[in-house]
């Protein structure tokens, strides 16, 4: 019997969520793979910003190919899920921050884009009037999925290989179910790559001015992802033993990256109201100003560095979804997709340079000085949102 519109979605949630707990499984580590041996700051970064290279490398490919067109999206995403878990696993036979560790974690992000982009596509296949609330649900349990290896690094003991096969496990699993989703009404070939859009994509002002914000907020979104639990577990370990530091510093990570589960719903109804350039600026004032705070309260009292550090997380992710729908909105309808996977490419791609540069930033200089640098991604994308909404 074929799952109905609420059971696949379900099923895509399932998915996303656990597939998606691949990406920072080397953050949630790194602590426990320092203990064992010496990485250097530009090696620690690769483990990170890898995956973003490889996520933006495998969506070009996709988008190229049509991958998800020419064969059923449920068997790509299934395919893409099962092989990130799979390499994911070469982690633990790999010497920790080697250059085999490195490339397995280029090769899980370009797995994963056959994952979250081609969920998408089966998600919004199923309705028309609430799409908005499908992609911004999708969006959500990406999100969750980022925060679970904090989470499952907390049932580790200590042992950061557990995290490791719990997370690939998960990833396998999500590819396995993701088989009982149906395809809905509305399912469609979306257009592949056309390279015009490229002269679209800057012709068109705002389209422009949207690609702008996305990339002012992913500049914030995934140096703060990739780092919150080795910023925490510092500014913590001032006032506590490094142990329980790391432990409390987990938690942190998880419940701020997670909280933007929820903020992202809600921001996803309110902008069909308010509008959507709206919703992405304020989120981004209220984002930009927590990274100056978590800057200030760095090293400062470990109730009050909390607070602001799960603010920052409830904030930095609703506006993402906005930016895509935003390029959806104003695209000729033709080149839509194209111009939504332009973005997202060139969006991760700088996600690698910035997640990257920050610990080698840090080393030189503090981190309190690079947290604070975090705002210029937000204070960029709120000058072109505030564009955007003043163009007729």
């Amino acid at each position: 019997m074929a799952a109905g519109k609420w059971a696949s979605v379900g099923i895509l949630l399932v998915v996303e969520c656990f597939a998606l707990s691949l990406w920072f499984v080397s953050a949630a580590i790194l602590p426990g793979m320092m203990a064992e041996t010496e990485i250097t700051p530009f090696r620690q970064a690769a483990l990170s910003s890898g995956v973003q290279l490889g996520f933006v490398a495998g969506a070009l490919v996709s988008a190229v190919l049509g991958l998800p067109d020419r064969f059923d999206p449920r068997r790509v995403m299934g395919i893409a899920a099962v092989s990130a878990g799979v390499i994911n696993l070469t982690l633990l036979v790999s010497v920790p921050g080697s250059t085999a560790a490195i490339a397995a974690r280029f090769m899980t992000g370009a797995m994963l884009a056959g994952v979250y982009p081609v969920g998408m596509k089966i998600a919004v296949g199923w309705g028309e009037k609430d799409r908005g609330f499908l992609v911004g649900t999708l969006l959500g349990a990406l999100i969750l999925g980022s925060a679970l290896p904090h989470l499952f690094a907390l049932t580790g003991s200590g042992d950061w290989r557990l995290t490791v096969l719990i997370a690939s496990i998960a990833a396998i699993f999500a590819g396995l179910v993701g088989q009982l989703a149906s395809l809905g009404p509305h399912h469609a070939r979306a257009a592949r790559f056309d390279p015009s859009v490229v002269v679209t994509a800057w012709t068109n002002r705002k389209i422009r001015l949207a690609y702008a914000g996305y990339f002012g907020h992913m500049w914030e979104l995934y140096s703060m992802w990739a780092w919150i639990a080795v910023i925490a577990a510092l500014s913590y370990a001032r006032h506590m033993p490094e142990e329980r530091a790391a432990t409390l510093a987990s938690v942190t990570a998880f419940v701020s990256i997670a909280s933007g589960t929820v903020t992202s719903v809600i921001g996803g109804r309110i902008a069909d109201r308010v509008g959507k350039a709206d919703v992405a600026l304020y989120a981004m004032v209220v984002s930009g100003a927590c990274a100056v705070f978590t800057a200030i309260a760095f090293g400062g009292p470990v109730w009050l560095f909390f607070l602001i550090v799960v603010l920052w997380g409830a904030s930095i992710s609703p506006d993402s979804p906005q930016f895509s729908a935003l390029v959806a909105d104003n695209a000729p309808s033709h080149q839509a997709g194209s111009l939504m996977t332009l973005q997202t490419a060139l969006g991760f791609a700088l996600t690698f340079f910035t997640v990257q540069a920050t610990p080698v930033l840090a080393e030189w200089w503090g981190w309190p000085p690079v947290i604070a640098i975090m705002a210029l991604g937000p204070a960029f994308g709120i000058y072109a949102m505030a564009r955007l909404t003043a163009t007729p």
